[in-house]
């Protein structure tokens, strides 16, 4: 019943969240784009965001497409290389993950209020540290066999 209930508690947090930013001007936006837009950070190459995914180059390629064609990235020309572009987040991009944040906070805070003091600090310490030596993978997918 646990990964049930870690899986539920994930998906009312994403839900609300995606919920809230379509209502704040982001209604094309799903939770593996925010993913991605993490996975780009300051810059890097299609081939690094699908490294750092845990996917292939293509699926890499295939999400950065979408987010390019939606306003949340661009791709442009490497300096360094002629041949090489880098995936950088435009200011949309920006925007979606400063209100992604502050809408989990909220979202954060209003779990905190339906339970006891405290409940969700010790909920998250205690999830670090039965976790603490597993890396943070986001490939879901691949992981379920999609």
């Amino acid at each position: 019943m646990l990964p049930l209930l870690l899986l539920q508690g994930f998906r009312v947090l994403i839900d609300g969240l995606h919920a809230e930013l379509a209502r704040q001007g982001h209604p094309d936006v799903r939770p593996v784009h925010g993913f991605v837009l993490q996975a780009v950070g300051d810059g890097c190459s299609t081939v690094e965001v699908g490294r750092r995914l845990g996917v292939t180059k293509q699926a890499a390629a295939k999400h950065v497409e979408t987010l390019e064609a939606l306003g949340y990235v661009r791709r442009e020309a490497d300096p360094r290389d002629a041949r090489a572009r880098t995936v950088r987040r435009t200011e949309r991009g920006e925007d979606c993950l400063v209100r992604s944040a502050r809408i989990l906070e909220g979202l954060r805070a209003g779990w905190a209020g339906e339970l006891e003091p405290g409940r969700v600090d010790d909920l998250e310490r205690d999830l670090r540290t039965v976790t603490a030596d597993a890396p943070l993978r986001v490939d879901v997918p691949g992981w379920l066999g999609l």
